[in-house]
């Protein structure tokens, strides 16, 4: 690629939406935020900068990598660009905003990441969710799991597997274990590839109980049908079953049948050894998939007490989506109308006020120094001394 070519190529993962991909954007935030609006969630709009040490309050590692960090010219403090809006409205909901037993919180807007997925997805999301504060009940993770699914439901997509999982399995597991901090790494990573080579050669270095043995051997195949993985889990697990373990398996109980019963069309997965944000995540996990995805569609969790570096800690869970991905599945309502033109004359005062009235009743009225076809629904000068002196020519469909 020449030096002169190369001045109109976009780095890797970063796109741009063209008008016609712009409107339907439009048109699908408005019908996501309305949704969420009806459902009593109120719209914040966080900075797309801020201090590199509030964004990445509560965040793991891989928020961290993906965070494109600067020097701050006026403080000399680090700053960053927001990889994910999670920890933004957890610090709104502490800091920013006066104490409230409850509170749900809905944005829109794109992050930067300074890494590729790996699966072709962009590194300018244009990531939207909600977040419920205060309700650490069951009722909170129904509230969330089943705004997302109505969220996907508007953008097309109605047949979803959703995939829940726990990290407080694993983490009583890791617990019973005994790990330090780089062997529990190391073992949640093979569990998330599903490794079980991998698996076994880090717990065989291992003084561990045949029970914990077992159990950690177990979880990468404690994944499928919810009913299956929970009589599974529930015996395979018995010898190790902390009360910890058993009420997050209860909870995964609750939560797959409410939604088998309210969402037909989807199907409950739940993988034991899915551990996806498990460093701040603190209990319910969860991703929706869609027909020929091949990463989650849409993903979410429970991570209570984050907002405690922030002054305020309480129960929080939330999901987020990328609207730029919804969009594949997407079908957009056509245009109400056609385009209108009439010439490019600001002086004739008549014309303005015409212009300015169909405007006015939503019609599109573009101003043109060029010829106008024939065809083309148009503004046509009448003779003097009719009441209105300039007339709509043409067929529109504005209903």
């Amino acid at each position: 690629m020449s030096h002169k070519l190369s001045r109109w190529a976009l780095p890797a993962g970063i796109d741009e939406l063209l008008p016609i991909q712009a409107r339907r954007v439009e048109q699908l935030r408005t019908a996501v935020l309305s949704q969420f609006h009806v459902a009593g969630y109120d719209l914040v709009i966080p900075p797309l900068v801020e201090f590199v040490d509030s964004l990445l309050v509560g965040a793991g590692e891989d928020l961290a990598l993906d965070t494109l960090q600067m020097t701050d010219g006026l403080t000399g403090r680090q700053l960053g660009l927001r990889a994910d809006m999670t920890p933004q409205i957890a610090r709104m909901d502490a800091h920013s905003m006066p104490p409230a037993d409850e509170r749900r919180l809905c944005y829109l807007g794109t992050v930067v990441r300074a890494r590729p997925d790996g699966l072709g997805g962009s590194r300018t999301p244009m990531q939207v969710g909600a977040e419920l504060y205060g309700v650490a009940a069951v009722e909170g993770d129904l509230e969330i799991i089943s705004l997302m699914l109505n969220t996907l439901k508007i953008a097309g997509i109605e047949r979803v597997v959703l995939d829940l999982g726990h990290v407080d399995v694993f983490g009583s597991l890791a617990e019973q274990a005994g790990f330090q901090a780089h062997e529990e790494e190391g073992v949640r990573d093979a569990l998330q590839r599903k490794s079980n080579a991998d698996l076994k050669a880090l717990l065989a270095g291992r003084e561990l109980t045949p029970a914990v043995f077992d159990a950690l051997m177990a979880l990468s195949h404690l994944n499928g049908a919810w009913r299956t993985v929970l009589a599974e889990a529930n015996q395979l697990l018995a010898g190790v079953m902390a009360p910890v373990m058993h009420h997050a398996l209860d909870r995964l109980q609750k939560i797959a049948a409410v939604i088998e019963q309210n969402f037909p069309q989807v199907t409950v997965l739940i993988d034991l050894s899915e551990l996806h944000g498990y460093h701040y995540q603190t209990g319910l996990v969860f991703a929706a998939y869609a027909e020929g995805v091949g990463r989650e569609i849409a993903r979410g969790g429970r991570y209570d007490e984050i907002g405690e570096a922030f002054g305020r800690a309480r129960p929080a869970t939330g999901f987020s989506t990328d609207l730029r991905e919804l969009l594949r599945f997407y079908q957009a309502q056509p245009q109400t109308s056609d385009t209108i033109y009439a010439p490019a004359n600001y002086a004739d005062a008549e014309l303005l006020l015409t212009v300015e009235r169909l405007r006015a009743n939503g019609q599109r009225v573009v101003m043109t120094t060029q010829a106008i076809p024939a065809t083309a629904p148009q503004l046509v000068r009448q003779a003097a001394g009719r009441d209105n002196l300039w007339q709509l020519m043409g067929d529109t469909n504005h209903g």
